[in-house]
């Protein structure tokens, strides 16, 4: 167990796996404290006759700490890990010494949550380990690396389905470091073992949805019949791109004429669960349950659903025969 937080943070404790916000509990039983002090169950595993004893009390406490489970607070785990990407060996960056780069251990140290949740945070980030340090590849450096995987894929007319790892690794090792090749093919499919070689199950999904985000983020809106028009032009051959690709990624305005499309990342909105909604309804009055539920599945508990939520923070109306959520505070 291990309690965790800078200064200006509420103190969080953390098992291996799961994390807890700790409140103070007042008792109006006064709890003494005895060393040595045995449970009626140790007493009866033990099986001594029970013999009244003297023992000094050490202290005593009218109050104690509450464990309630909580969501790993993960978000300055990115945002550490932000401040200095990954954009290649012979960038510039690399060569700097100043830049921060953290450890596992420098991570624990700072991030609120378990070894287990931080470790799996890093790899829904694809994040990677360097030289011992973590680091979040830099946007266009990996979709560089993506572009050498199907440009080869392409050319050697394979299928997406099955990439031999040590032919990528021999035709593009002089172009890029060879754990950096395997670590796109890790970001970008699923790895197995046939006849004692190693493929990779390219996701045409998670491609799709690379270069849907590579079009949105130099554009601050987009028209949607041209974006779906240059976005499937833009996939590899053979994929099919879909717009429900684009969950938590990219949000569509219907109302608009022509209808429009722009980024928004569901991993730059506040991690509070109100401040979540307020950025939400700041940004759009009224949401359709279909819209908003990728935006706040991750604020959902362990019996926690959409649902409940949406009741909590949120009350309904029905518009057109729609039903639609907007706040139920004012939003300034």
């Amino acid at each position: 167990m291990v309690i965790r937080g800078d200064k200006d943070e509420q103190a969080v404790l953390c098992s291996k796996d799961k994390t807890y916000d700790l409140k103070i509990a007042d008792t109006s039983n006064m709890l003494l404290l005895i060393p040595g002090c045995k449970t009626p169950d140790q007493l009866k595993m033990e099986e001594t006759h029970c013999n009244i004893i003297h023992t000094e009390i050490f202290g005593f406490s009218n109050n104690y700490w509450e464990l309630r489970r909580c969501r790993p607070k993960l978000k300055k785990l990115k945002r550490l890990l932000m401040a200095n990407t990954y954009e290649g060996p012979d960038s510039q960056k690399e060569k700097d010494s100043n830049c921060s780069k953290y450890t596992t251990e420098d991570l624990l140290d700072q991030i609120q949550a378990s070894e287990e949740e931080i470790m799996a945070q890093l790899q829904v980030l694809n994040a990677c380990e360097i030289g011992g340090y973590w680091r979040i590849l830099e946007f266009d450096y990996e979709m560089k690396l993506l572009n050498h995987v199907t440009q080869l894929v392409d050319s050697e007319s394979w299928s997406f389905t099955k990439v031999p790892l040590n032919i990528c690794l021999q035709e593009l090792g002089p172009l890029e470091p060879e754990e950096m090749i395997e670590h796109c093919l890790k970001c970008y499919g699923r790895r197995y073992t046939e006849e004692g070689e190693i493929y990779f199950d390219l996701s045409a999904d998670k491609i799709c949805r690379a270069t849907a985000q590579m079009l949105l983020q130099n554009a601050v809106k987009f028209n949607l019949a041209e974006f779906q028009e240059v976005w499937q032009q833009s996939v590899p051959e053979g994929m099919i791109t879909r717009l429900e690709q684009l969950k938590g990624l990219a949000l569509v305005d219907r109302q608009s004429r022509p209808e429009i499309i722009f980024l928004l990342k569901v991993d730059d909105l506040p991690e509070d669960n109100q401040e979540r909604f307020n950025s939400l309804f700041s940004l759009r009055e009224k949401w359709t349950e279909e819209d908003i539920a990728p935006y706040i599945q991750d604020l959902c508990g362990e019996k926690q659903t959409i649902g409940a939520l949406l009741t909590k923070y949120s009350r309904s109306s029905m518009q057109n025969g729609v039903k639609v959520y907007n706040s139920r505070r004012p939003i300034s």
